[in-house]
């Protein structure tokens, strides 16, 4: 089954269970993937979290029920579409269309529709995107990791990019470089001592573990830091262009979303449980980074 048919086969079961309880890990599963893995390819794809999505999608289900079922109570139709209250309604209602629920049975009130979405190959521009395929054997990495939860209405929001600026302030992120040693003989020697590996192994269906990681290697002092074996993988690499920090943000999503939406679909590869590096270099007053995905060849 390739690509575009598990993520349009995802889409139907959020659209059939618009007015019931949608799990992400079904989802997912739909989708052939993990619930995080799923959630990030949307976000890049998309533009808009799947937690947006669906509250969009069922908010526009509502407008018309109100439109079109004059008979129906708005509680009930609050229920319908998800909402324990007429007021968590009403404000999730009116934050989106702009009326109240009352309001949009009037004729000739503007409301707002968001369709379902479908996912297809699009032809773009003809930018070249730079990648090579490389195979590795295991290799180990060690650092600093952390549990993030994918589930929107999770109390733990925290985030990855929180867990680089906590690091950043308390000295460990240069600790870390310094406990790191010599670079392995498969890596380039401009690359700098830490990076970031994701979802390198299970952490059940609405979590996904993230490491700030350095390679080891003989010289490398990994006591007090979680160690890690990964295993034998094909990698398609993907690097930016050099650019300064200030600008990282927009690289690597671009990166990350031309990744998901043009080579993924089209290349007759498909990733591998999600796992992924965000490995960073530089010289020359100039970084760069490269996005390795463990991927293998689709049947």
């Amino acid at each position: 089954m390739d690509w575009l048919t598990r993520m349009n086969r995802a889409m139907d079961y959020i659209e059939m269970n618009l007015t019931g309880e949608i799990e992400l890990a079904k989802v997912a599963r739909e989708a052939c993937c993990s619930s995080y893995e799923f959630q990030r390819m949307f976000s890049f794809i998309t533009d808009v979290t799947l937690a947006e999505y669906i509250r969009r999608r069922r908010l526009t289900l509502a407008a018309l029920e109100l439109q079109n079922n004059a008979a129906a109570k708005i509680i009930d139709i609050a229920l319908q579409y998800g909402y324990e209250s007429p007021v968590s309604f009403a404000r999730a209602f009116q934050l989106l269309h702009g009326v109240t629920p009352a309001m949009a049975r009037q004729d000739g009130t503007a409301l707002k529709a968001y369709p379902r979405l479908s996912f297809l190959i699009a032809i773009k521009g003809a930018e070249a995107m730079n990648y090579r395929i490389e195979s590795k054997e295991a290799f180990q990495v060690f650092g600093i990791e952390g549990v993030y939860q994918t589930n929107p209405d999770s109390e733990d929001q925290h985030t990855p990019a929180q867990m680089w600026q906590q690091n950043h302030a308390n000295g460990e992120v240069e600790r870390l470089a310094a406990n790191a040693g010599d670079l392995p003989a498969f890596m380039s020697s401009d690359l700098y001592k830490v990076h970031a590996v994701c979802s390198y192994k299970p952490t059940g269906d609405d979590a996904f573990p993230y490491m700030l990681c350095a390679f080891k290697s003989e010289s490398s002092q990994t006591d007090g830091y979680s160690t890690i074996t990964i295993p034998a993988h094909t990698w398609a690499i993907f690097a930016s262009d050099p650019f300064t920090w200030d600008a990282f943000n927009e690289v690597i999503e671009t990166l990350y979303r031309r990744f998901f939406t043009e080579w993924l679909p089209t290349a007759g590869y498909e990733q591998v449980d999600g796992l992924d590096f965000e490995i960073y270099g530089g010289s020359g007053g100039l970084n760069y980074v490269e996005l390795w995905f463990a991927v293998r060849k689709t049947a």
